[in-house]
């Protein structure tokens, strides 16, 4: 599937999909599932500074690049675009499908096709997509079977599954609750959920190794709860000054160079799985 014939004829089968722009459709439906714009636009401002996005775009770029897709990737709640436009710096096409009418609009500026719309919402037909993404999304759904379930059904046989999400329950947090997470997995619980729908697992890894402590001492042990202010969210993206944010970015190189050469990280706050439909 391409940028044009192919994804154009693809989305004239799919109903109530209307075309909006040389690359971009919209449900005629409207979303209670999309981030606000106020979000939307924060994370516009912060995943270009941001040290978390930008090891999480490079540890997906090299798994990819290790477990290649069988054409397009969709980018399922891609949001801006953002982990889209690392998959394409990557040398991999994507179609950022994303809720949220700014996100949308974020995701087509940085030159995406983009179908505005829920993907569960999507009348898809049966093994009709090449390769799909879903990157910190499969948290904010609360039944994450069906989910699965839906995506195994829409892959076409050979195409993959990528997933990243926050791992393990000991992190869980009042941020996890403030986001609208349902659940943080391990690699185990998700693998589990990924052989129930059918899938065939291609590759595991944990990420994000030297985050456990901090998110732990934090995040979990403060009790107090309060919403966090834009410039404190922005705060927490940017490395610690000197000596410090030296140790985490020898870590985060340490980390993506061992799982961009057919290795595996054993722990860590994020993980990521590549599943296969057989």
């Amino acid at each position: 599937m391409s940028k044009s014939s192919g994804l154009e004829q693809w989305c004239a089968k799919v109903p109530n999909l209307k075309k909006t722009g040389t690359h971009s459709w919209e449900l005629l439906a409207e979303s209670s599932t999309a981030l606000t714009t106020e979000a939307h636009t924060l994370l516009a401002e912060i995943e270009p500074q941001s040290f978390w996005f930008s090891h999480r775009n490079d540890v997906i770029a090299a798994v990819v690049q290790r477990f290649p897709p069988m054409g397009t990737i969709f980018d399922i709640g891609g949001g801006n675009g953002y982990v889209s436009l690392g998959l394409e710096k990557a040398g991999f096409e994507c179609v950022v499908v994303e809720p949220g009418k700014a996100g949308a609009a974020n995701a087509a500026k940085r030159g995406f096709p983009v179908i505005r719309a829920p993907f569960q919402d999507l009348q898809i037909g049966d093994g009709t997509i090449p390769s799909a993404g879903m990157f910190d999304v499969l948290e904010h759904i609360d039944d994450d079977a069906g989910a699965i379930a839906n995506l195994y059904r829409v892959l076409a046989p050979g195409g993959r599954l990528y997933i990243a999400v926050p791992s393990h329950r000991l992190l869980w947090s009042d941020d996890d609750v403030k986001a609208g997470h349902f659940r943080r997995y391990t690699l185990r619980t998700l693998s589990r959920r990924l052989h129930q729908a059918g899938f065939a697992l291609d590759y595991g890894t944990y990420f994000f190794a030297i985050l456990v402590a901090p998110i732990f001492l934090m995040r979990v042990l403060p009790a107090r709860r309060r919403l966090k202010s834009g410039n404190e969210v922005k705060q927490d993206h940017r490395l610690p000054p000197g000596r410090l944010g030296a140790v985490f970015r020898r870590s985060f190189d340490r980390e993506l160079a061992k799982i961009a050469s057919d290795g595996k990280q054993r722990f860590g706050a994020s993980c990521l799985v590549v599943a296969r439909k057989p």
